[in-house]
Order: C-alpha cells, then sequence, then structure tokens
C-alpha cells in the first residue's frame, strides 16, 4: 500500500518549504501556505520509521471538518482541501507556543502527578485526584513549539509573557479562543458519544495582523478522546478507560521500552501493528465525524495530489 513519507514538489510560485513532524508546509508567494498531511507516525516528539496507511488523509479531513464547525467561534487559516491529504490556507506567522488544555488527569499530566507533580506550566492540580478524573475546570497548560528532533517543553503563562514570546494582549485572545474552541469540541465530541479529554491549538498572525487557528483541531493526533458509556463506572472501579487518541501508540511505545529519551531503541514495527494503528485510526474519524471513512485511491498518490494543488493554484 502507498503511504505517503515525504513531498518534494515544485510549485508555481513556491518560496519556501518546512517540513514538521506529520506536515510538510509549502509557502507559495508569500501568500498561501500548501499543507500536506502525510502518514508519518510521531510520538514522543520522535517521527517513527513506519508510515501508517490513511492517516494524512485522516487528519486532514478531520481537522477541516473541526475548522468548518467552529469558524463561527474562532477564525482560522483555511481556504479550501483540494485534495484529501491537503489543505490550503492564508501564510501566517506562528506563535511559538501550544496552547494544551485539559479537563482530565490523563497523559503527561497523569505522569506528572504520579511523580507528586502538583503543579504543571504554573497551574495547581488538586490532590486527591485519580488517574482520568475530571478537573474542576479545563487547565490551560501551554508548551513551547520545539523544532524538528527537540522536544515540546512545558511552559508558564508567566514565562511566556515575562520572556516576551507572546505579548499580554494576544496571549489574552490565545487563552479565549483556547476555552471557546475545548468548549464547542466538547459539545461536538458529545454529540457522537465520546469525552474530548484533553487537546492542543496552534495560531497565528495574518499579514493583516488577525489571530487565527492554524493547523490541526481536535484530531487523534493533537487530542484525546474517551468513550463516554462507561467512563463514570471504569473510573469508579479503578478501569482503564476505552480510548481513541494517538495514547495507545504511546503506551505500546513504553511497554517496549521507548519514550523518546537518549539512548533508547525504537521497538519494530510489524506490518500487523501497522494495520491495526490504521484502523484505529479510521475508527476515531468515524466516531468523531459520525460518517464513514472513504478511503482515497493510493495509486500514484502523489501524481494525485501534485495534480489537484496545481489545478487549485491555476484557478
Amino acid at each position: 500500500m502507498n503511504t505517503i513519507n515525504e513531498t518534494n514538489f515544485q510549485f508555481q510560485n513556491l518560496k519556501s518549504v518546512y517540513k514538521g513532524k506529520v506536515r510538510e508546509v509549502y509557502n507559495i508567494n508569500d501568500e498561501l501556505l500548501v499543507m500536506i498531511a502525510t502518514d508519518r507516525l510521531s510520538a514522543f516528539d520522535v517521527i517513527l520509521p513506519r508510515q501508517i496507511p490513511f492517516k494524512g488523509q485522516i487528519l486532514n479531513q478531520i481537522a477541516t471538518k473541526m475548522m468548518n464547525d467552529t469558524v463561527d467561534i474562532v477564525p482560522n487559516w483555511l481556504i479550501a482541501t483540494p485534495d484529501e491529504n491537503v489543505a490550503v490556507g492564508h501564510l501566517c506567522e506562528p506563535f511559538k507556543v501550544e496552547m494544551v488544555i485539559r479537563g482530565y488527569l490523563s497523559g503527561h499530566a497523569a505522569r506528572e502527578y504520579k511523580l507528586g507533580e502538583r503543579v504543571l506550566c504554573g497551574v495547581e492540580m488538586a490532590e486527591g485526584l485519580k488517574e482520568n478524573d475530571q478537573f474542576p475546570n479545563p487547565l490551560i497548560t501551554p508548551s513551547t513549539k520545539a523544532d524538528n528532533g527537540e522536544h515540546d517543553e512545558d511552559i508558564s503563562r508567566e514565562e511566556i509573557l515575562s520572556k516576551g514570546i507572546v505579548s499580554e494582549e494576544d496571549y489574552l485572545v490565545l487563552e479565549d479562543f483556547t476555552r471557546k474552541l475545548f468548549q464547542r469540541g466538547t459539545e461536538i465530541a458529545a454529540k457522537r458519544g465520546l469525552i474530548l479529554v484533553d487537546t492542543k491549538y496552534e495560531f497565528g498572525k495574518t499579514k493583516e495582523g488577525k489571530i487565527v487557528l492554524i493547523d490541526e483541531i481536535h484530531t487523534p493526533d493533537s487530542s484525546r478522546y474517551f468513550y463516554a458509556d462507561g467512563y463514570k463506572e471504569r473510573q469508579e472501579n479503578g478501569e482503564i478507560q476505552k480510548q481513541l487518541s494517538k495514547e495507545f501508540v504511546r503506551q505500546w511505545l513504553i511497554e517496549n521500552g521507548f519514550q523518546g529519551k537518549d539512548g533508547q531503541q525504537i521497538p519494530e514495527m510489524s506490518d500487523e501493528k501497522v494495520i491495526e494503528i490504521s484502523n484505529r485510526y479510521i475508527e476515531l474519524y468515524e466516531q468523531i465525524t459520525g460518517e464513514a471513512f472513504v478511503k482515497a485511491s493510493t495509486e500514484n498518490v502523489m501524481n494525485r495530489i501534485e495534480k489537484n494543488v496545481n489545478s487549485f493554484l491555476a484557478n
């Protein structure tokens, strides 16, 4: 099965290319950004050796749908999606922080809590919580936006402002947008029988100075979901929550001795594991969107993307 690992397109009026962990972003004439969602899989800020079939399409289509479903409350960068793996939007200057918001004690927050930490990114976490308990109110726990190969780092609101990473005026907007998006995402998830546990948002500024949502939103790479049915019973019984997110990949890596730390070997991923992960991504797509996933043709996938993007740019 053809997967997308890396692209090297030469679109007309191409100014530069930025290659992130999963997405590759083409700057067209300092006006547009063509963002291609590859099938690469990253965890613990490391790109894993195997690609996951249809992962890029899934991320792109969920993000597109969620941007369309939230544009009434928060403006975003998106203009069009000329291909299943491609989003085109306004060129923006990204803020150098990721706005992480947590409704529940899960993932990274739970790991820190188990180590005895009660303050995360300058925000206090109450005593007496169990893993996956709901916080009284969602916590915003930002992280730095690391360069490729580097790890994102927790950072507090106070540090962001004191270091001048974001101005106070802009940061208040980012916080407001983050809370509004999380509330809307929570409502959308509830309609699908899911709980939006935590997520991250990225923002940028357009040439006109307008703050907009960029990158992805409410995808399995940026978010964690629990099934709502049985959540309370599982918490009361101390059972593991049934979830849909990339956390199952992280857990598999941890079980195989890898957490992205120096000297650790990435475990080998079998064909069966690759297909299992692909099916889990498809499951999340169908759960969160309420729609059946339609696999795009992967025959000559690079030609397909190039043709569709060139056709859009020509018009």
